[in-house]
């Protein structure tokens, strides 16, 4: 290969808005390889920047308590089993059977699910906190939809 056809394709590279090129040339004589990426295969955006919490020191020089601050990274979601109407409550006027912030227990109701005119539990599988609700009153959800995000 010459400069002349390397400016060529240097050229077209500038042109395509491509953001990677590799030119390597292969076993054969005159004949080489090429390797073109996309943005999409580069990262397609960068990520914002990550701030860090310390723990303050009080007046005494002890290190504050963080115990209270919550890592949301680590919630759970609580997939809709079924398709189906979604209801918070056991009834129209009745007090949903958990609200964002509600301690649950293994076992304990988080809705109802209407399939079929039959009306069917969702519980939680492990001990947790709300942090979401994802699904709106007397809306249709799908099987696999997120329900709720338990901490």
């Amino acid at each position: 290969m010459d400069k002349k056809q390397i400016r060529e394709y240097i050229k077209l590279f500038k042109e395509s808005g491509l953001a990677k090129m590799e030119l390597s040339e292969t076993s054969g004589e005159g004949s080489f390889s090429i390797k073109l990426e996309n943005e999409t295969s580069a990262a397609p955006y960068a990520l914002p920047p990550v701030q860090f919490v310390q723990a303050a020191e009080s007046d005494e020089g002890e290190k504050a308590d963080l115990s209270s601050v919550k890592d949301y990274n680590k919630y759970r979601d609580v997939n809709s089993p079924m398709v189906g109407i979604f209801y918070i409550a056991p009834s129209p006027d009745a007090e949903p059977f958990v609200k964002v912030g509600s301690k649950v227990k293994k076992g304990d109701t988080l809705c109802i699910i209407e399939a079929m005119k039959l009306m069917n539990d969702v519980v939680a599988e492990e001990d947790g906190e709300i942090v979401e609700i994802c699904a709106e009153n007397g809306s249709l959800v799908e099987f696999g939809q997120v329900l709720f995000k338990i901490f």
